[in-house]
């Protein structure tokens, strides 16, 4: 194993590998029903966090 064969290996499989997971993304955030729990976790930052008095 020589760095020309990882280079190869990396430019062919490595690509196919990022693709897939790349429309993995794309499939997970579209699917149906998404849209609900996007938006929960879009609002996170913005809820106001309640402590309770000690």
């Amino acid at each position: 194993m020589d760095y020309d064969f990882l280079r190869g290996f990396a430019d062919s499989w490595g690509l196919l590998y990022m693709v897939v997971i790349f429309i993995g993304v794309i499939a997970f955030t579209f699917r149906p029903g998404s849209k609900k729990i996007a938006d929960e976790i879009a609002n996170i930052p913005l809820k106001e966090d309640k402590l309770d008095d000690q």
